[in-house]
């Protein structure tokens, strides 16, 4: 059995939510054409991302929508009345007054599936959520849904493949972002994007180089392969703040192949036929059923080192364990 998926890159305005849901609706349409019966789109790109951080508490309040909102509700619309599945990112108002960094993915026949990021760390008054969201779909395959930094702790996608999510869709705002890791990815000059149409070899290698793509598969294939699950990956593209966004738009297989990706310094999208039969037999769900999790334990243990997604994300104190040398000198 197959079904066609597109992935979606753009660049967001901040806090513009009728411009950024425009580029929904745009893309829907083009996802549409091209036979597809899901179209996946970047994290928080209905409310903009990297201003949030410097948004104070009114400005949040007055930023963020419930599930029931205006915003998701335009897309659950859009997606019975073109009888196609849409997922996008805001900022959700819970019921108790949270604020959570959400993902909504709304469905033809009207059901709505919202994760709540796992790791938040955009604003300290953003919450995480507690729980993993995996659900069915109707083209015979279960889907999972983690938000950017989600993605990069694998405990996640391995208990959403635990849950049976045999899809990962995972949205995004990555690239070019600041890592204090020494040889994480760094920055992108902004320069770079803004003379994109004067010099698009320049963009272009950094889209493709390491604060880009490189850096993306030294660790999507991997959540893709060990799980054995399809991925879909979307993301922000272009100038974000002072940061620049890669896009990188692509679709994995099971064995954590690229079936379709774009490194164009624009916003675009890539479709594929996703083919169910490479799940059966797939190296990820073969190794999963000879885990011991007896020898789990440790998994599970609370971390005496543990912080915050937000402080462990910006800490930069030094993460070596200390010998036995250190503790007792």
């Amino acid at each position: 059995m197959t079904f066609k998926v597109s992935s979606v890159q753009f660049q967001h305005k901040a806090s513009d939510k009728a411009y950024n849901l425009s580029r929904i609706a745009h893309f829907t349409n083009e996802a549409i054409l091209e036979g597809s019966q899901l179209v996946a789109f970047p994290e928080m790109c209905i409310t903009g991302y990297w201003h949030v951080p410097k948004m104070d508490r009114d400005g949040l309040y007055a930023l963020a929508e419930p599930l029931s909102g205006p915003s998701i509700s335009y897309v659950a619309a859009m997606a019975r009345e073109k009888g196609i599945a849409i997922g996008a990112g805001f900022l959700e108002l819970a019921e108790d007054q949270s604020l959570y960094n959400s993902y909504a993915v709304c469905m033809p026949d009207g059901q709505v599936h919202c994760h709540r990021k796992v790791h938040a760390w955009e604003h300290r008054l953003i919450s995480s959520g507690n729980a993993y969201t995996v659900f069915d779909t109707p083209w015979g395959v279960r889907a999972g849904i983690l938000i950017c930094w989600d993605n990069n702790l694998i405990e996640n996608a391995r208990a959403n493949a635990l849950l049976g999510a045999e899809m990962l869709i995972a949205p995004h705002q990555a690239g070019g972002g600041y890592s204090v890791s020494p040889h994480g990815m760094k920055r992108i000059p902004v320069e770079k994007w803004t003379r994109r149409h004067e010099d698009p070899e320049a963009i272009e290698a950094e889209i493709r180089g390491p604060n880009g793509r490189e850096w993306f598969m030294r660790w999507l294939p991997s959540r893709a392969h060990d799980n054995g699950m399809f991925l879909v990956f979307s993301n922000g593209v272009g100038q974000d703040e002072d940061e620049v966004r890669t896009g990188n738009a692509m679709i994995l297989d099971p064995y954590g192949r690229i079936l379709v990706e774009t490194w164009q310094a624009a916003d675009a999208m890539v479709s594929t036929e996703i083919d169910l039969g490479l799940l059966d037999k797939c190296t990820g769900q073969r190794w999963i059923r000879g885990r011991r999790p007896e020898l789990y334990g440790c998994l599970t243990e609370p971390n005496p080192q543990g912080l915050s997604p937000m402080d462990a994300r910006f800490s930069d104190t030094s993460t070596r364990k200390p010998s036995r040398t250190d503790e007792t000198s």
